[in-house]
């Protein structure tokens, strides 16, 4: 079988509106049920559970039940990675804006995707990683480096639990607003889990936005100086 038939594959599940606009919603990491879904696809219950059914079929999805409830997730991260890529194509080669991206601002300065710091702040962090020498970026290849892990062991993070893990510790997610790099993988994941730990952050209700708090946002402000010493917790 040649790959494009696979590409294509994937190509027609991703490619209905309706289909879209559940993994769309599905991007902020949250399992929702069809009827969620269905509401943000504006469709029908049953043809929500048919679209959902081919999704599943197809490894988009995963399902998980809950007593009468199923619910649904995106099936991993490389599932996102790969929503997150095509919603840049989009954003670049369609309609032009002044701005690339949502039009929200809100969404533009910080998002979730699917469990990662993205948005001016994720790019801002990921940038300032690299220039303090945390990660090192050799073209598409991001790895932790021996700085970076004491920083991060400092700062709250299991290293060698995320070294354990199939996941990669590190990868970039080209930022479909930004249009560049944010940080993603395990230790992407584990640093928002950490600043939402540590109150700097909390997720905004029913959204994808990350909100900042005053206090957070110096001590995230701190944490990107090259200047700075360790932040610990």
């Amino acid at each position: 079988m040649k790959a494009g038939t696979d590409l294509a594959q994937i190509a027609s599940l991703v490619g209905d509106p309706a289909r879209a606009n559940m993994l769309a919603a599905l991007m902020g990491g949250t399992a929702l049920t069809a009827s969620e879904l269905a509401m943000e696809a504006g469709v029908t219950l049953p043809t929500a559970s048919a679209h959902l059914a081919r999704l599943s079929d197809g490894g988009l999805l995963r399902m998980t039940r809950q007593g009468r409830h199923r619910y649904y997730a995106l099936a991993d991260h490389q599932v996102a990675a790969m929503l997150e890529s095509i919603m840049g194509v989009a954003a670049a080669l369609g309609p032009q804006k002044v701005l690339p991206g949502p039009r929200d601002t809100a969404m533009r300065e910080a998002r979730i995707c699917y469990d990662h710091l993205a948005g001016e702040a994720g790019v801002a962090m990921f940038d300032a990683f690299a220039e303090r020498g945390f990660i090192a970026i050799d073209g598409d290849d991001v790895n932790l480096t021996d700085k970076g892990a004491g920083f991060f062991s400092d700062f709250g993070l299991d290293i060698e639990a995320m070294r354990g893990k199939r996941r990669p510790v590190c990868r970039s997610c080209l930022d479909w607003s930004v249009r560049r790099s944010h940080l993603a993988g395990s230790l992407g994941a584990g640093v928002l889990d950490r600043f939402i730990a540590l109150k700097w952050a909390r997720r905004e209700k029913n959204s994808r936005v990350i909100r900042f708090t005053p206090p957070g946002r110096a001590a995230f402000e701190r944490m990107l100086r090259a200047d700075e010493g360790r932040t610990g917790a």
